[in-house]
């Protein structure tokens, strides 16, 4: 069967603030599964999503899909178990920077470790927006807030380095404002076999607007970002004439036509690389040193967790002289009582 974007649509009310970026990521999320689902072969039936809390736990209410709601920070627990427990699912995790990364923290990174085949859409703004206005694991260092009126004086989380960190063999970044990449990242998410992580940037324009200003402007966006796709050059900016080399044991901006530099010069994306360094500094780039990278940055093949429980049942039921509950039953010592 064919899909549409309509087909993923529920008739709920999207009830997020006008202007957040939220509302970005769900059309875009409506316009890569019908291309899932086609590449894939699912039927909308083997789709789930589950949140946890927050203005993007919202999502699996705007889905024409199964989904499951549960409490603060358990979005990842509820994930596995169900990937676990039925691996034909094809499993969704909404959840925002404070709902994974503050009390999800430890779940966060041990599906990471474990690389189940879950895709987690991680929403970005840097604020607890649903409790309105606290400053989040990834509110930058002096942001102030209602819970920190002079500034942080914490470092950030950034989620690319700390899925990296714990072995993430996807990982991708996109804006919310760029719909039709968020929605290649998405597709591109689902095909990967194991923990995807899809950091999202979106703007919360009542507690923190402006959040991702410096890079999400229209005017100078081009020159502070870099989209990444494997197998191109990493070019950039108004007039694709920046471009990143590697060079003195770090990346470095150039312009491409000065110092005898050419696109041949240019460093070529390899997310399937197996080896982490480049996906590292690509994920730690900040303007204005660099541009931020969107786009895949990380993709490779590794086992899964869902995989390997599946392949140690089917090993353990071959060897087992137990093959149902009589047997069981009459297995080890017994007793008659009289």
């Amino acid at each position: 069967m064919a899909y549409t974007a309509q087909d993923f649509k529920s008739n709920q009310e999207v009830r997020w603030c006008p202007g957040c970026g939220d509302h970005a990521v769900l059309a875009s999320i409506h316009r890569a599964l019908p291309e899932v689902c086609e590449a894939l072969g699912y039927t909308k039936e083997r789709i789930v999503f589950v949140s946890g809390i927050g203005c993007s736990s919202r999502l699996p209410y705007y889905m024409n899909t199964f989904g499951f709601h549960g409490i603060h920070g358990r979005a990842t627990a509820i994930s596995t178990g169900m990937k676990v427990a039925n691996p034909k699912l094809s499993i969704w995790q909404a959840t925002g920077d404070g709902d994974a990364l503050a009390i999800g923290g430890n779940h966060f990174i041990h599906a990471v470790r474990r690389n189940i085949d879950i895709n987690i859409i991680l929403f970005n703004n840097q604020i607890y927006g649903l409790t309105k206005g606290q400053y989040s694991p990834t509110s930058k260092l002096g942001t102030i807030t209602k819970t920190s009126p002079y500034g942080t004086v914490e470092n950030p989380f950034n989620p690319g380095a700390l899925a990296l960190g714990a072995g993430s063999t996807f990982f991708a970044r996109g804006l919310d404002s760029e719909i039709k990449l968020t929605q290649e990242i998405l597709v591109a998410a689902a095909k990967n076999d194991g923990t995807s992580i899809v950091e999202m940037l979106v703007n919360c324009v009542i507690f923190n607007d402006g959040a991702h200003a410096t890079i999400s402007d229209r005017e100078y966006r081009a020159d502070r970002t870099i989209i990444l796709r494997h197998g191109e050059p990493m070019i950039f900016g108004k007039n694709n004439d920046k471009g990143l080399i590697f060079r003195n044991r770090k990346l470095e901006v150039v312009t491409i036509g000065q110092d005898g530099i050419t696109v041949d010069d240019l460093l070529v994306h390899d997310a399937n690389c197996k080896e982490v360094g480049i996906h590292n500094l690509l994920v730690n780039m900040k303007y204005p040193d660099y541009p931020v990278a969107l786009g895949v940055i990380r993709n490779v093949k590794e086992n899964t967790y869902d995989d390997n429980v599946r392949d140690q049942l089917k090993e353990v039921e071959a060897k087992s002289t137990i093959k149902c509950m009589d047997d069981l039953l009459h297995s080890g010592a017994t007793w008659v009582v009289e």
